[in-house]
């Protein structure tokens, strides 16, 4: 028996040189509808799937490879008994099979795809050919990755396959109809409102690239992309300029990026360490930087910066001004990136717009030994469910200024404190053990500016000496949740010292 391989391809990416190559090397290529079409228009010598099965394509294309054929060629062991049962029957082996399945997630992606067009690009004889071959990898060779062609083709031109190279091959072949089937299973579950916290909880990602290292040089790190991304995000965006992405970039990207995209006025935040050390919303991106810098200049140092409207030449100037590790924006000028590409390894990432849905609905955690999985805190403030709860009120200015407060707190560890001054952040205590520890640290960094200022605690106070604290410092007007058995104390300690508070009912713990 000759060598065959059957080659049935939606991305016909690489597909005729890779045939050829096969041809070449006295392969026989077998192939079915489009792809067969263009081998042939290619000039590549390919035999049609039903010339092997001497049986016709079936119910619009739904049946044509599920056949003994086909799949008693590939799953056939290269042994004596099997051999004598597939000349009884006349069938052939096959000893290569590249199959990608039909675009399922590249129609499911399409606005306005009905549930008729998702079925039909659900592949059925496509995952069974790439299952039997990666099941009898040993005999036959599974390609499911275009990639992969090059090294393929190399593989066979030195004789005699590694056993390691095919079984690595099966391995990609596997994940790869599982990703296919978690797809499908995600789209079904969303268009039927399955359960939030199905019984198996399955979640493809797709390898980006794997990183120089992990939070430190001894850890090995890499990036995977959810397939199915919706809005902007660091998945999607676009890096354009500067150099390759690290782990700690990566998850400060997102924190500046969560945070900035919260705001609908102009808005730049600075993140360092995971957590926001400089914030401001202002008339234009230019003046929201300055602002974020000068709330801490020391820390924004090496810092990420994220802005929420194209980054202009006068913004872009100011970033240029220190050393910044990375910024993300929806857009910049092109003024602004001739500047900011002078700076040597200044990471530059487009998102586009951050506007409408954004990816979220699940927020994921590892733990040794499982998985956590919780939703999103999406929870927005809305400024008619605040409850003053002290005999002095907040104007329409103070709740702007509380809003923006909170909006920041959500955002720093916990437990966390924050200071503002008109929407732009001047003091920050993040990750203490209790709450008037990270008060301390917040007004103190805040220092004379706390005078009349604004503070946003992401819990309820258990005491009353965090109040005690912002009075100390001047400080006019504090949101927090409530919800403490001892809230009485807090609220009594601002009468005391006419100090406006303001409850929302819920928290914003960030672990």
């Amino acid at each position: 028996m000759g060598k065959r391989a059957l080659i049935s391809v939606s991305d016909k990416a690489g597909v005729v040189d890779f045939a050829a190559g096969l041809v070449k090397m006295g392969y026989e290529v077998v192939s079915t509808g489009g792809t067969a079409k263009t081998l042939r228009e290619a000039g590549v010598p390919v035999t049609y799937i039903t010339n092997v099965t001497g049986f016709p394509e079936i119910l619009d294309g739904r049946v044509k490879t599920l056949h003994p054929a086909v799949h008693g060629g590939i799953l056939a062991r290269r042994t004596e008994d099997h051999k004598e049962q597939l000349e009884k029957q006349g069938i052939g082996y096959i000893d290569l099979v590249a199959v990608n399945l039909y675009p399922f997630r590249q129609t499911v992606s399409r606005p306005g795809v009905t549930l008729e067009e998702a079925i039909e690009n659900i592949d059925i004889g496509g995952p069974a050919m790439v299952r039997a071959a990666a099941k009898n990898h040993r005999y036959v060779l599974v390609v499911v990755n275009p990639e992969k062609y090059g090294d393929v083709l190399k593989a066979l031109k030195c004789g005699e396959v590694d056993y390691q190279f095919r079984l690595g091959l099966a391995r990609e072949a596997f994940a790869h109809t599982a990703s296919y089937d978690t797809a499908i299973a995600s789209y079904l579950e969303g268009i039927t409102g399955g359960e939030q916290f199905p019984g198996v909880f399955n979640k493809p990602f797709n390898l980006v690239q794997v990183l120089r290292y992990g939070e430190n040089p001894h850890q090995k790190a890499a990036f995977y992309r959810d397939p199915a991304p919706v809005g902007a995000s660091v998945g999607s965006a676009r890096q354009l300029a500067g150099k390759e992405l690290s782990y700690n970039n990566i998850l400060d990207l997102n924190a500046a990026l969560e945070l900035v995209r919260e705001f609908s006025d102009p808005a730049a935040v600075i993140i360092k360490h995971n957590n926001p050390c400089g914030a401001a919303c202002a008339e234009n991106i230019s003046e929201a930087y300055s602002l974020a810098y000068e709330g801490d200049p020391v820390s924004a140092y090496g810092g990420i910066v994220a802005c929420n409207r194209e980054v202009t030449s006068d913004a872009a100037l100011q970033m240029a001004e220190i050393f910044l590790e990375a910024v993300i924006a929806p857009s910049f000028s092109p003024e602004a990136m001739e500047i900011l590409c002078k700076r040597s390894g200044l990471r530059v990432l487009e998102t586009g717009s951050l506007y409408g849905k954004s990816e979220g609905s699940l927020d994921l955690r590892k733990v040794n030994g499982g998985l956590l999985i919780q939703e999103a805190d999406h929870k927005l403030l809305d400024r008619d469910h605040l409850e003053p709860v002290t005999p002095v009120k907040p104007d329409q200015s103070d709740l702007e200024e509380l809003i923006f407060a909170m909006t920041v707190v959500k955002h720093v560890k916990s437990n966390a404190i924050v200071v503002t001054r008109n929407r732009q952040l001047i003091g920050v205590g993040a990750g203490q053990m209790n709450r008037v520890g990270s008060a301390g640290i917040a007004l103190n960094q805040a220092g004379n500016r706390a005078m009349g200022a604004f503070l946003a605690s992401d819990a309820f106070f258990p005491f009353a000496d965090t109040v005690e604290l912002a009075a100390k410092a001047g400080i006019k007007a504090i949101i927090q949740p409530g919800g403490s058995v001892r809230d009485e104390e807090s609220v009594k300690s601002a009468k005391e010292h006419g100090i406006i508070m303001v409850t929302t009912g819920y928290r914003h713990f960030r672990h």
